[in-house]
């Protein structure tokens, strides 16, 4: 009996992953396709594969340029919240009182605003303060837009922090500043490992706040530059599954080289 539910929990497993990897497979198969092999039979194997679709995909969305545009708000807006966001959790995790304990929980409905409902007010005060089409407006939205989940997530890990290294640091000498870069916030490393990797996948995938807030296609990302695909009136899958996998190439690379530090930080997050 055991060992047919373990058969049993393995085929669901299989089965699972089959489900799970199909979409890309298909998307992968068909962005090296022709367009009359592709709907002449859309579900069979290819006859005929092309390197024309990931040609075009890259003249048209300027994919070097877009990708390192991408590149520079991802880590910009990564090191602005991990900063920033420590900083803002490091003294509402010591304090206990109503005030900290207020902020705290603003920061914490933070999380269940969706972006769409600040669009209009954050357009109107980027166009106040001339930040419209440029990559700094960006890196603000996308700072302010993580920071409640960068304060919720360093918060926690804070209060598990003995306060003993921070007193043995102050009968050394340092001031709350130098203790919170030399002591605490490399203990936080773990948990921020984790919030990177949250905020990389948002800011990377993000399409709403480019498309809003960028007219440039020059300064553009390599999401918002692959959405020129999707016309509302005429789809082809061979350009529109090209620009996609291009687009989602570079972060998953990135995976790949640091999986074992991404998935070391999150145990030692769990850990701790």
């Amino acid at each position: 009996m055991t060992r047919l539910r373990g058969r049993f929990l393995d085929t669901l497993i299989v089965l699972a992953a089959i489900a799970f990897i199909s979409p890309f497979l298909f998307t992968l198969l068909a962005s090296f396709r022709t367009s009359g092999d592709l709907a002449r039979a859309p579900l069979s194997l290819p006859h005929e594969l092309t390197l024309d679709n990931y040609v075009t995909a890259v003249n048209q969305i300027h994919y070097l340029r877009s990708a390192l545009n991408t590149v520079f708000l991802t880590v910009a807006s990564c090191v602005a919240v991990s900063i920033i966001g420590s900083m803002a959790a490091y003294p509402l995790g010591r304090m206990t009182s109503h005030l900290s304990s207020l902020v705290y929980r603003l920061f914490v409905i933070g999380l269940t605003v969706p972006v769409f409902v600040l669009i209009a007010p954050l357009y109107l005060l980027l166009r106040d303060l001339d930040l419209l089409d440029t990559h700094l407006g960006l890196i603000i939205i996308y700072t302010a837009l993580n920071l409640p989940v960068a304060v919720f997530f360093y918060t926690s890990f804070v209060r598990q922090i003995p306060e003993d290294l921070e007193e043995a640091a102050a009968l050394d000498g340092c001031g709350p500043f130098r203790t919170f870069f030399l002591i605490v916030f490399p203990l936080m490393r773990p948990v921020t490992g984790t919030l990177l990797t949250f905020v990389s996948l948002q800011v990377w995938n993000n399409l709403v706040v480019p498309l809003v807030f960028l007219q440039d296609p020059d300064k553009s990302t390599v999401m918002a530059n692959a959405y020129s695909f999707a016309d509302p009136h005429t789809l082809q899958p061979t350009q529109l599954f090209p620009a996609a996998l291009l687009g989602a190439l570079p972060l998953f690379l990135l995976f790949v080289i640091f999986q074992r530090q991404v998935v070391s930080g999150m145990t030692q997050g769990a850990v701790k």
